[in-house]
């Protein structure tokens, strides 16, 4: 039997349950990060990287944390069954999910200029590494935010979630049932890029339209009387007049 290198990654299931159980170890004792990577005799950097799913714990590192926190890390870790996502994505198998997966047309309001419609593209699609559907974002005139995640579906609402999960810093899409077209609608809930680093939350009404059904769409912001702006500012006021999401202001 060949032994796995002391420096070896830990499987990606297996580092997620690790950081967990680290993560509940330093809360109960009420002990920091660094007293932690001291204690363990490693950097706070590797520990903070692994902790925030930035990269594995390799094999040497979790038995020092293990031997620095007296407590077993590597319990046993159920990996779903291949092409069965994980039950906190809803547990779909990827048969049961095939149609959601394409390029879509993403159309929302502009954030610079409420009466312009911002387009870009969206894709998704079943990820092997992750076992569950996957979204990324292209064409984006802002593509320093681009935004990356995983899909998970409601068995009980129906609705379809696209979570983006940056070190802590959540972005999410609701979007309710398709209709018979494919086109999704639902509520974009991000932060607003501000002035220097400021970050404002904000929600604004999203849809996602078949990109097969657009006929040479235009992506970026869209102005009044630009190519597609009726349709595209038509198809997002969808969102409210359809019902497929409400939105209060006191």
């Amino acid at each position: 039997m060949t032994l796995a290198p002391a420096d070896a990654d830990l499987s990606i299931e297996l580092s997620r349950a690790i950081a967990a159980r680290v993560r509940e170890e330093l809360a109960r004792r009420r002990l920091s990060r660094q007293a932690l990577a001291d204690l363990a005799k490693i950097s706070i950097s590797t520990l903070e990287k692994a902790l925030a799913g930035r990269r594995p714990f390799t094999l040497a590192t979790t038995i020092r944390l293990e031997e620095a926190l007296g407590a077993t890390l590597r319990a046993p870790v159920r990996a779903p069954p291949p092409g069965l996502a994980p039950d906190t994505l809803g547990a779909y198998s990827r048969p049961a999910v095939a149609w959601l997966e394409g390029e879509y047309l993403t159309l929302r309001p502009s954030f610079e200029d409420p009466t312009a419609v911002y387009a870009y593209r969206t894709e998704i699609a079943w990820d092997e590494a992750l076992s569950s559907l996957a979204f990324r974002e292209a064409a984006r005139q802002d593509a320093d935010f681009t935004q990356k995640g995983v899909v998970s579906l409601s068995n009980q609402s129906g609705h379809i979630y696209l979570v983006t999960n940056e070190q802590g810093q959540f972005r999410l899409i609701i979007l309710g049932r398709p209709s018979i077209g494919g086109e999704m609608y639902g509520t974009l809930a991000t932060l607003q890029a501000g002035q220097g680093s400021q970050l404002t939350p904000a929600a604004a009404p999203i849809a996602l339209v078949p990109l097969r059904r657009v006929t040479d769409a235009t992506f970026g912001r869209i102005t009044v009387g630009g190519r597609h702006y009726d349709d595209y500012r038509a198809t997002l006021a969808r969102v409210t007049e359809k019902g497929f999401a409400r939105f209060f202001v006191g």
